[in-house]
């Protein structure tokens, strides 16, 4: 058994400095000419504990930190889908995560939903507070955020402080306590949250010590593996190479992997055997000349390898790699199979091209109380519009199908048109429930909308004095509407309940306008009234509504303010009264 280097993956909003930050991270060891720089792997970085302590030495001591760790692995590609692929049974094989935050916008949408994604995995992680070199009047400093923040004017400081604390209070309504990273007095309880500049290299010391600490505070048996033995990996990315055709890249975790070997790896359909042809790890500066990789015969944990061999056309990332066995075989399909077993009943359809993702999306979309009826890696076919229809019939805001950075075939947008089906097309999770909930708003809005229309409201209005236009042939009046809303085509009602008029039209500075609601003042013509003759000037008028109205007004009643509540109590009650008064005689 020996210890090996803790996984961590950046995440974070669009643009907040994911990149950057990686950048800054592998930037640190660029001098570094002799052993011990950092490392490039397939698809990770690896920076060495020595060259962290040489850059963190003040904070080491200052935090009475002891490393044994031998360094930490980072993941290149930032992002949720990397994340979301380095899956393994019960959770994800990144050990910790880094969410970088724009210190100036705090928690975005794709940032919350990152923190989601890491809370569904129980992945720690600590906040990099991006951008803190903008505060105006900050001063410039390469190096420690300890030794930067020293230089800063108390109102710089002030500002740095206050943005944080929204950070914080964001960070609580989430369910997490948080705290600058210099005044946690609990690692256990609170997230970290580092200020720090990617661009200036401000605070990658601080960024690289806290990882490595608490990784080995907290994460020690965890990060406990077999240097031998038999491999435990995940499919971080599937290949086309120019002269090996489909590899694909994968993070070692546990054990060993050598070239000859046999492997099993998850598949579209089922579980792929592989014999390891090669292992490719990219060359150095010094070594590179044409070729961008070098063979190795074999790897350890943890590491990133590019595995070439037959057989690899059908792999899809996010799958796990093990050394060949029936009982491997079993695993492997059992994982792949898992996010199809936890589907059914009336939902959207899902498709992404990776099985990560796919089981981020899912899980989402339960947390949205969705229920998934499919979930699959793949392109989207015509077949999966004509099985959705049958959903859509159901529940036409769940028969929906999701298609996650994959092609939906020709045929089957053909089908969608013809009957009506939607497909959601993102390469970005965040956006593309976002543009679901958004079109859920919509249509319930147009729906509502629709059926306000077919209904009369409440209304009580007043004739306005001194604004009579015409006295009969319609009479048409100046009025204020006192409460509710009143539209064309409705009968109007006085206090007794007899009828006054229809109401032909409503002008508002001489245009035409189908409906006016409260505090208005409309002019407007009501066909069968005449002013002087049952019609006067202050008059109180109100809406007649018919039953029908009546039981649709009850239906939409969390759409009327309690004031029209009241008022269509009102009116049912003037109604009411007439008719009996109209039976006694």
């Amino acid at each position: 058994m020996g210890i090996r280097k803790p996984i961590i993956t950046v995440l974070g909003h669009v643009d907040a400095g994911k990149t950057k930050t990686l950048d800054a991270i592998r930037g640190t060891g660029v001098a570094e000419k002799e052993a011990g720089g950092i490392t490039q792997h397939i698809g990770a970085t690896e920076v060495p504990i020595g060259l962290i302590m040489k850059q963190a030495r003040g904070i080491m001591e200052k935090y009475k930190f002891t490393i044994s760790i031998p360094g930490l692995l980072f993941i290149d590609t930032p992002g949720h889908e990397a994340f979301t692929n380095l899956r393994r049974r019960g959770g994800s094989i990144a050990d910790l995560a880094v969410v970088v935050v724009d210190i100036n916008k705090g928690m975005e949408e794709q940032t919350k939903e990152a923190i989601e994604i890491l809370k569904s995995y129980r992945c720690p992680f600590i906040v990099a507070a991006n951008k803190v070199d903008t505060t105006t009047g900050w001063i410039p400093h390469e190096g420690t955020i300890t030794d930067a923040l020293e230089k800063q004017r108390q109102d710089v400081l002030d500002k740095i402080d206050a943005k944080l604390y929204e950070l914080v209070g964001q960070l609580y309504t989430m369910g997490f306590a948080s705290e600058r990273f210099d005044r946690v007095t609990d690692f256990t309880k609170e997230i970290a949250i580092i200020p720090m500049s990617a661009k200036a290299k401000t605070g990658i010391p601080e960024l690289l010590m806290f990882l490595a600490a608490l990784s080995q505070k907290y994460l020690e048996k965890k990060l406990e593996v077999h240097e031998k033995g038999n491999c435990r990996a995940t499919v971080l990315e599937v290949r086309e190479e120019k002269g090996l055709g489909k590899t694909i890249d994968v993070i070692l975790y546990d054990g060993m992997l050598c070239v000859g070997e046999e492997i099993v790896v998850g598949g579209k359909n089922n579980a792929l055997r592989v014999k390891i042809r090669a292992l490719l790890e990219p060359k150095t500066t010094e070594d590179r000349c044409t070729d961008k990789y070098r063979c190795v015969q074999e790897v350890h944990a943890a590491s990133g390898v590019k595995i070439s061999g037959p057989g690899l056309d059908d792999a899809i990332a996010g799958s796990p790699v093990r050394h060949w066995s029936e009982a491997a075989e079993k695993e492997v399909m059992e994982e792949i199979q898992r996010i199809k077993i936890a589907t059914g009943g009336i939902g959207p359809i899902v498709r992404s091209n990776t099985l990560g993702s796919l089981e981020a999306i899912v899980k989402l979309l339960q947390d949205r109380g969705i229920t998934v009826s499919k979930a699959d890696v793949g392109d989207i076919p015509r077949k999966d519009v004509m099985e959705i229809e049958g959903i859509m019939q159901k529940d036409r805001f769940r028969g929906v199908i999701f298609a996650f950075h994959t092609k939906v075939s020709e045929q089957a947008l053909e089908e969608a048109r013809k009957r009506g089906v939607r497909i959601f097309e993102n390469d970005v999770v965040y956006r593309l429930l976002e543009d679901y909930e958004k079109w859920v708003r919509d249509e319930k809005d147009r729906e509502k909308k629709a059926k306000l229309a077919t209904i009369v409201m409440p209304a009580k209005i007043r004739v306005l004095e001194g604004f009579v236009f015409r006295n009969s042939g319609p009479a048409i009046v100046g009025i204020r509407v006192l409460e509710g809303r009143i539209r064309k085509g409705i009968e109007l009602m006085k206090k007794d309940g007899s009828i006054a008029g229809r109401l032909m039209a409503i002008q508002k500075e001489g245009k035409n306008i189908e409906e006016a609601e409260k505090d208005a003042e409309v002019a407007v013509s009501i066909d069968g009234a005449v002013v002087g003759r049952g019609l006067y000037e202050k008059d109180e008028l109100y809406s007649f509504i018919p039953p029908k109205s009546f039981i649709g007004l009850e239906a939409l009643s969390g759409e009327l303010s309690n004031a029209e509540i009241e008022l269509c109590s009102k009116i049912k009650e003037i109604i009411e009264s007439r008719e009996a008064g109209q039976e006694d005689r």
